[in-house]
């Protein structure tokens, strides 16, 4: 995580798991009355019983702090799961949360929309907007294609962009 303002007043709920998720002051005590559980990176809880199966919803910690509406979605500004302080959170479309996610798990460049193209032997940098690919071109070595996407993303995604850090 990032350096915090010496001003900027958190604390940590813990979970299971050994981790911790980031609250601001105001919303610790109310977010603290339940037990929170560690899962695929995000602090939830149970909620009510959705069917005959006993399956169990998960409210999301994020999700409860900003009250995001259904069909909408909470995106941690700087993809850290676990910090669910105020400042990191925004109510976002699916698209714009899928703007701001991070390396793909099969990655083998390191960079995000980078990957090398066997047939070209080049470097190919690509965008995905609205479930459309967008080719943004190919490149001889990997740092001109890792700028080259990190120019598409601000131009396509803007304020959600992740940009990779060379």
């Amino acid at each position: 995580m990032g350096s915090i303002s010496k001003n900027f007043k958190m604390k940590q709920i813990p979970l299971t798991q050994n981790k911790f998720a980031l609250v601001d002051d105001e919303d610790f005590k109310y977010l603290n009355q339940w037990k929170w559980h560690y899962h695929k990176g995000y602090a939830t809880r149970a909620g009510k019983m959705v069917n005959y199966k006993r399956e169990i919803e998960k409210i999301y910690m994020h999700r409860l702090i900003l009250n995001t509406p259904k069909g909408l979605e909470t995106d941690h500004n700087n993809g850290d799961k676990l910090n669910n302080c105020r400042s990191n959170l925004r109510i976002v479309t699916k698209s714009q949360n899928k703007m701001n996610t991070g390396i793909r798990k099969d990655n083998i460049s390191g960079f995000k929309g980078v990957y090398f193209d066997k047939y070209w032997d080049k470097w190919r940098s690509r965008i995905k907007k609205d479930g459309k690919q967008i080719h943004v071109g190919y490149f001889k070595s990997l740092p001109e294609a890792v700028l080259a996407y990190n120019e598409a993303a601000i131009k396509y995604f803007g304020e959600f962009a992740r940009l990779n850090i060379i």
